[in-house]
């Protein structure tokens, strides 16, 4: 599904991961990124060698962890009616892009893994290098942030032989991007819209300073605040928070930082400077990537996103209420709707079902009779308390009926989207699933 639409990547199907926010291990941007892409590369060989074991549902199902081979070497390759992934079974190297210029960073001396120390010193040698970007190399990544189909016949065209191929290959070969941003977002309780504008540079930067179609990108901004950006067709967000969280993890419990905030140990000066990938690309080509990057642009100024701490309480005292979290949220969710818009809609929550092989998500259709009763006797304001009280928990366990349903393969909306590839395999027109499938979704939700 995800590999056969067209639209662009950026906004519409790519979604962001935050760093910290109020933890701090160092402000310097290449020693942050030394002890993280040294940390990513650790969770690889783990994974490499089978080491990490499967997430278990509730202690005792082990969940399929399939989705968890193409997190690294993977890059989302554009085709005129569906894309593919390309998988590759190692990458010793990271592309990285630098105010307008790309570079290919090598991960390796001989077969031993570069330290953090080694890894900061290669990053520090782009950020100090003056050299300008080459005609059309700057915002060269807006191909990857447009129409899918528009960037597959470009690609054909401009990027198939000579230097243009050979800097594309160590892109889309690399283990994953890496783009050094010039800017410092940051968490400031004093301003309200700070955690937003973070946001908001994850989850699409300036439309060309992020390889969306790589699995992942790691953008570290001039602070040594993190975060990523990452591709949605080869894994659910689950899988990269695993990730994440080894790594963040790993770079403050294991890896640390001297005092002065710099990665610990000594770097090999002798070790070869990062590769600077070279571009020849004609003004036909130029004006597709700016149109491209006009087109990702509209996209990125429509979106509105408004990220805050909400600290009056959280999943703790829900628990202690007997109340399952998402369930919670969910009912809120509605309620906040309704009091928003004065009507309901058509909900979707995503549920994985990774208890099965190679599963990803169902839906859970979280607008039900049970939470719209409850949603209008709210605001209706004439009931007693513990009549809402027994209508929010008859609504909350309707929730959690369904969420366990999805979870366990009983939902609707996988096998309905099966009745429809059926369908169009046969030529076989069905009014229902004509009307089923082309309610939109008007309120679309996670848990």
């Amino acid at each position: 599904v995800y590999l056969r639409s067209r639209a662009p990547l950026v906004v519409n199907s790519n979604y962001y991961v935050m760093d910290f926010v109020f933890i701090q291990n160092t402000n310097i941007q290449a020693a942050r990124l030394g002890n993280i892409v040294h940390a990513m590369i650790m969770y690889r060989r783990k994974l490499d060698r089978e080491e990490i074991k499967p997430v278990m549902a509730q202690g005792i199902v082990p969940m399929c962890s399939s989705q968890m081979e193409r997190m690294f070497n993977t890059t989302r390759i554009p085709g005129k009616e569906s894309d593919l992934l390309q998988h590759l079974s190692d990458s010793r190297h990271v592309a990285v892009y630098h105010k307008g210029r790309f570079f290919k960073v090598w991960l390796y001396e001989g077969s031993q893994l570069l330290k953090p120390c080694d890894l900061e010193m290669q990053f520090q040698r782009i950020l100090d290098d003056p050299s300008p970007p080459q005609p059309g190399e700057e915002k060269l990544a807006a191909l990857t942030a447009g129409g899918r189909a528009e960037w597959a016949q470009a690609r054909q065209a401009f990027f198939s032989s000579g230097k243009n191929k050979a800097a594309l290959d160590a892109i889309e070969r690399a283990a994953f991007f890496v783009a050094l941003d010039e800017e410092s977002p940051r968490y400031d309780p004093e301003d309200e819209a700070s955690l937003s504008l973070y946001g908001k540079a994850l989850l699409h930067g300036n439309c060309y300073n992020r390889w969306f179609d790589k699995s992942f990108t790691i953008i570290a901004f001039k602070n040594g605040q993190l975060g990523l950006n990452t591709e949605h067709a080869w894994a659910d967000a689950p899988i990269i928070g695993h990730l994440w969280e080894f790594v963040l993890g790993t770079d403050t419990f294991h890896l640390g930082y001297t005092e002065t905030g710099h990665c610990l140990g000594k770097p090999n000066p002798m070790l070869m400077a990062p590769q600077r990938l070279q571009w020849d690309i004609p003004e036909q080509c130029r004006a597709i990537i700016e149109n491209s990057y006009q087109v990702a642009k509209a996209l990125a100024d429509d979106v509105v996103l408004y990220c805050f701490q909400f600290l009056p309480f959280g999943k703790g005292l829900i628990k202690k209420c007997r109340t399952s979290p998402d369930a919670f949220v969910q009912i809120a969710l509605q309620l906040a709707h309704f009091r928003d818009r004065g009507k309901f809609c058509l909900t979707y929550e995503a549920s994985m079902t990774r208890m099965f092989r190679e599963g990803r998500t169902e839906t859970v259709r979280s607008c039900t009779s049970e939470s719209t009763a409850f949603v209008q006797a709210m605001v209706e304001g004439s009931h007693m308390k513990a009549d809402l009280q027994d209508l929010f928990r008859k609504a909350s366990k309707k929730h959690q009926n369904m969420y366990r349903l999805a979870m366990t393969g009983c939902g609707i909306d996988r096998h309905l989207f099966c009745l429809y590839l059926v369908s169009k395999y046969l030529g076989v027109s069905s009014p229902f699933l004509a009307e089923v499938l082309s309610e939109p979704w008007r309120l679309s939700t996670s848990q």
